[in-house]
């Protein structure tokens, strides 16, 4: 059942469990753990370590009336809203990035009435994760005070104790499933990341369920000899499944970059054909195929070769 009040979701974190025991299962089985109307998070930023395995395999199920929120929202979203899976966005910014333009799905969808842009400052989004990571139900904060975006989100102002300053509360957000790409983790969810967090650590204590996709399961004694580079602990994972190249076509730091020739042909064919572009994109790419390694076979290993060679070229050794 969704959580629709911060006392719901905070109640339910703490009676749920999350042991010591071997997590690893498919992308179908996985997610499973959402249901109509949930509130989905999507780690990463923009089109860095989006989890598009997990991603291609939520269009795959049929599912009505998803949130989704992102700190920077990519072409995932309007999958999800061609499709009619979602219809609510909760961000700070929707598209792929300043090459390709802001998103012209999002806006077919809002204009009419169809689908819900909530829209917070990048700050104020990552303030609301944070606040659900800590338990509690708002922080104070000056971001988006006195502007648009707080009024038109409705949110409310407190005074500080101390000072007597007016401050905005921003509210707890607790996703239902965040759903999670790393590095590399073990069988029990221990998962590691190389370069940026993002987000992606209080949007996992802040939600009610936990799905991590990985570059590699490893054995559990190659996470404890990296310990700092541990981001998610067994404790706040609930699943775990292997997916080599799983944000392709976007970009894994140090792994493959994103793959902006991807991109050109995907906003070409909106251009061309509107929304029957972003449904022929998904009856190719994503429908047309049993799960996401068949999705990969087809990009071809050369291209994805060619990726991963693109992203060593940008590290420093």
């Amino acid at each position: 059942m969704t959580a629709t009040t911060f006392r719901e979701a905070r109640a339910d974190l703490e009676r749920h469990a999350r042991p010591v025991r071997d997590k690893t299962c498919t992308a179908a089985e996985a997610l499973r753990l959402v249901e109509d109307g949930h509130h989905v998070g999507i780690g990463g930023t923009l089109y860095s370590r989006t989890p598009m395995a997990l991603v291609f395999e939520l269009l795959r199920q049929p599912h009505r009336g998803l949130t989704l929120s992102r700190p920077l929202t990519c072409y995932e979203a309007e999958l999800l809203l061609v499709t009619g899976a979602a219809d609510r966005i909760v961000t700070s910014w929707m598209g792929i990035g300043l090459n390709w333009g802001l998103s012209q799905v999002l806006r077919h969808y809002v204009e009419r009435g169809l689908a819900v842009y909530e829209e917070w400052s990048h700050l104020g989004i990552g303030l609301r994760y944070k606040a659900g990571a800590m338990g509690v139900p708002y922080l104070p904060t000056l971001t988006m005070l006195g502007s648009d975006l707080a009024r038109m989100d409705g949110t409310r102002t407190v005074e500080c104790p101390y000072t007597g300053q007016r401050l905005l509360a921003v509210p707890a957000l607790h996703p239902d499933v965040a759903l999670i790409h790393v590095h590399r983790a073990d069988v029990y969810g221990n998962a590691q990341v190389d370069g940026y967090r993002h987000m992606d650590v209080d949007m996992a204590r802040a939600a009610r369920r936990v799905v991590v996709s990985a570059e590699e399961i490893v054995d559990p004694d190659v996470i404890r000899a990296s310990p700092f580079s541990t981001m998610l602990p067994h404790f706040a994972v609930d699943a775990v499944v292997e997916a080599p190249y799983g944000c392709y076509p976007h970009e894994c730091y140090g792994r493959y970059e994103a793959d902006t020739e991807h991109f050109d042909t995907y906003v070409q064919a909106i251009r061309d054909h509107g929304l029957d572009g972003v449904r022929q994109y998904i009856g190719e790419h994503v429908l047309g195929h049993p799960d996401f390694a068949g999705f990969l076979g087809d990009v071809g290993a050369a291209r994805l070769d060619r990726q991963q060679r693109r992203a060593k070229e940008l590290m420093y050794e």
